[in-house]
């Protein structure tokens, strides 16, 4: 029960303050990432130093309240990385959410780490994941 309530607060401040939910200027990167299913709907923006560090990452959009909170947890997560940790972060993210990722792989994601449960809730898995993959588009499509 304490991890149901610690989760619910992490998401609940996420959705109702997110640090991250707004425009940068001239950003290196942009992307739209959306999820039909449900509407959700973001622009990932970021701004990518020569060495690949990601010095800001913000996003705007609408959707539900576990879109929103996983994608500001994300930008919080990968702020001050290099690309490749950020990749790297994003791929166990994305394991844990199928339940292939270890504790201390889990431990790593901080706060986005209580959004391990949502592989329990398949119709709700698209929502958490939206951030990650235009993250991993991204890069994708800018390497």
């Amino acid at each position: 029960m304490a991890f149901n309530t610690f989760y619910n607060e992490i998401l609940t401040d996420h959705n109702m303050h997110p640090g991250n939910k707004h425009k940068i200027e001239d950003p290196t990167y942009e992307l739209e990432g959306v999820n039909p299913s449900c509407g959700d709907d973001i622009v990932l923006q970021l701004k990518v130093s020569d060495d690949d560090t990601i010095e800001d990452a913000a996003f705007v959009g609408d959707g539900c309240a576990i879109s929103q909170a996983s994608a500001d947890m994300m930008c919080d997560l990968i702020k001050g990385q290099k690309k490749e940790e950020a990749l790297r972060l994003g791929d166990i993210f994305l394991r844990m959410i199928k339940g292939e990722a270890s504790q201390e792989e889990i431990d790593e994601l901080d706060e986005a780490g209580c959004l391990v449960d949502i592989s329990h809730m398949p119709a709700r898995v698209k929502c958490a994941v939206l951030g990650w993959h235009t993250l991993d588009e991204i890069f994708k499509k800018n390497s």
